[in-house]
């Protein structure tokens, strides 16, 4: 297949994939907390993945990972897969599908800053004022109308706010570990490793669930959360970095807060507010600066570095 190709459907992937995750603030509402608690579905998302990862590995990425990569391989687990998928559930079940969209795009901006403080990454003038605009727009979403914390959805706020945090933590250290390994095989034991964990959390919750009172709405929800939002939007993930820049991968999570307010207003299931465009103005133009903005200027050094070596 020509070059061109396989990078048109590498973004085809990527697309879906962040339609896959918009639409999971909206379907995962649909049966929780209602017919599952967060840590019974985290529990069904996470057992399933592993199960259809272990199927997918036993034929792709048998990479065999090293002991002493294991630490690390456990840290991405807790911060990727545990304490990530908790505080998601969590937050997500008290909280707005745009609410919770708008504050994942605070990713990019988390990453930056944790790879600063970790030694990866320098501080330019366009980071630091995309830093202080998307946190000017998380800040906003989190207080509420009026800037008042009383807000009823302001501790699920914060909890996704700390979820994107740890899943910065994740994308920072995973990758050492992504650059010597196949994706597939260090994504198989981040899901592994962390599912006895989610099954301490989950198993009485799990316990609880009325399956007899599922009608076909709730297990199409539950279908779409484990196969699409959860195992296919991985995998095409890994296809797709075969073709394009990591940088590309990053960039459409963008698309996540659009994806899932457009579909969440055609269901009726939530509406804009003055205080969510300002929120999403001010968190879009701080990812813009720290993803974007110099992006020139850096390629021309990193080519400088290139010729004088």
């Amino acid at each position: 297949m020509p070059a061109m190709s396989r990078k048109v459907i590498a973004h085809i992937l990527l697309f879906l994939v962040n339609l896959f995750y918009g639409a999971n603030f909206i379907v995962s509402k649909q049966v929780m907390p209602a017919f599952i608690l967060p840590q019974a579905f985290i529990l069904i998302r996470v057992g399933l993945t592993v199960g259809l990862f272990l199927i997918v590995g036993a034929f792709w990425g048998r990479d065999q990972i090293e002991k002493k990569d294991f630490p690390l391989l456990f840290l991405c687990s807790l911060f990727g897969v545990v304490i990530n998928q908790e505080l998601f559930f969590a937050g997500l079940n008290i909280t707005t599908p745009i609410n919770g969209a708008l504050i994942m795009i605070m990713t990019p901006i988390l990453v930056m800053l944790i790879s600063f403080f970790s030694g990866h990454e320098k501080l330019t003038w366009q980071k630091v004022t995309g830093l202080i605009l998307g946190t000017a727009g998380a800040f906003i979403i989190i207080s509420g109308k009026g800037l008042n914390f009383s807000s009823k959805t302001a501790v699920g706020d914060l909890l996704i706010l700390l979820n994107a945090s740890s899943f910065a933590i994740y994308l920072v250290i995973v990758r050492p570990l992504m650059k010597k390994y196949h994706p597939m095989a260090i994504i198989k034991w981040v899901f592994l490793l962390g599912l006895p964990w989610v099954l301490i959390f989950g198993a009485r919750q799990f316990s609880e669930i009325q399956w007899q009172a599922f009608g076909t709405t709730e297990w199409l929800s539950v279908t779409f959360v484990v196969l699409f939002a959860t195992f296919c939007a991985y995998l095409f993930n890994i296809v797709a970095l075969r073709e394009v820049h990591s940088s590309v991968v990053g960039a459409y999570i963008y698309l996540q807060p659009i994806l899932a307010t457009l579909i969440s207003i055609a269901l009726n299931r939530d509406h804009f507010t003055t205080e969510k465009i300002i929120s999403a103005a001010l968190i879009f133009s701080g990812v813009y600066f720290v993803s974007f903005a110099g992006r020139r200027q850096q390629v021309k050094e990193e080519e400088i570095v290139i010729v004088e070596e």
